[in-house]
């Protein structure tokens, strides 16, 4: 399968390409920088301009473009900076496939576990409606910039992504830092849901979504164990032989970081039911297996 990932020079983007380079698939990248590789191909994530027509040439579209989200603070202006990154793109990826006579089958749309909201009861599924936060709305403009393909006939996916855990890359080696310094500790009460999936079950269930055709619609890309944030850490800790003791409250992370250390203190949980329904087996469904590949 030919596959063009945007935002394929990315942390998940390369991560992909790897995974399914290894895998008999053949992937360009579209990237906002002078190509240096002969699979990248240029594009100003605005416009279809000089590149629309490679997706002829292509099976499958992979949509992950978006500024980080650990980038502070979060001004209004950083904040139109998320919601610009990952709608503008979305709507040129749109743009391109109403203009090709021949479309990519598969467009994969990238998105948030967030959508859910940062608290709430019950635990979250795909079809949990969306939050009004700010984090939740972001996840809503994502996907709808999309939708039009869907609308084209294409067999469309959503991955709601949980935090996604490896050893480089990410936000895993910053939440770990702290706990290596021997600066372990609670953010906020702990009891808050902490959503992750290791990076082999990400690239995995991506190529299990491109390459079943009977999947469709959203799914939550998360480990199916649910896990408070302060068991997490405590695990983390474990697992590196540092101590936990070193708690920051929730007062004090507001404080510093503003409406970003929602990120930190805040979370409701989820499950993907949608995925194992599908038979998707994890390799890395629980978190002390997960720690210590990434860890140890």
């Amino acid at each position: 399968m030919n596959i063009l990932i945007a935002g394929g020079s990315g942390f998940l983007g390369r991560a992909l390409t790897v995974h399914l380079t290894n895998n008999h698939h053949t992937v360009f990248a579209l990237t906002r920088q002078t190509p240096k590789q002969p699979n990248q191909i240029q594009w100003d994530a605005k416009t279809t301009i000089g590149w629309a027509e490679r997706l002829n040439e292509v099976d499958a579209v992979i949509h992950l473009t978006g500024y980080g989200l650990e980038h502070w603070p979060w001004t209004q202006r950083q904040k139109q900076r998320f919601i610009d990154s990952r709608v503008i793109p979305g709507l040129a990826l749109a743009s391109a496939f109403e203009k090709v006579s021949r479309r990519p089958g598969i467009f994969i749309q990238s998105s948030g576990i967030n959508r859910y909201g940062l608290r709430g009861e019950g635990i979250a599924e795909e079809s949990t409606p969306p939050a009004d936060d700010f984090l939740a709305q972001l996840t809503v403009q994502w996907e709808d910039a999309t939708h039009r393909i869907e609308e084209l006939g294409v067999r469309r996916v959503i991955t709601r992504n949980a935090v996604v855990l490896a050893r480089r890359g990410g936000q895993f080696p910053l939440m770990a830092l702290p706990v290596r310094l021997f600066f372990g500790g609670n953010f906020g009460s702990g009891r808050q849901s902490m959503n992750w999936i290791h990076i082999q079950d990400y690239v995995c269930a991506v190529q299990s979504l491109l390459e079943n055709e009977n999947a469709h619609g959203a799914y939550n890309l998360i480990a199916p164990q649910i896990t408070p944030s302060e068991d997490f850490m405590r695990a983390v800790a474990k697992t590196l032989h540092r101590p936990f003791w070193f708690h920051l409250p929730k007062a004090l992370l507001q404080l510093t970081l503003g409406e970003m250390s929602t990120l930190l203190t805040e979370g409701r949980a989820a499950q993907p039911k949608r995925l194992l329904e599908l038979g998707f087996q994890f390799q890395f469904g629980q978190l002390e297996e997960a720690l210590k590949d990434l860890l140890i």
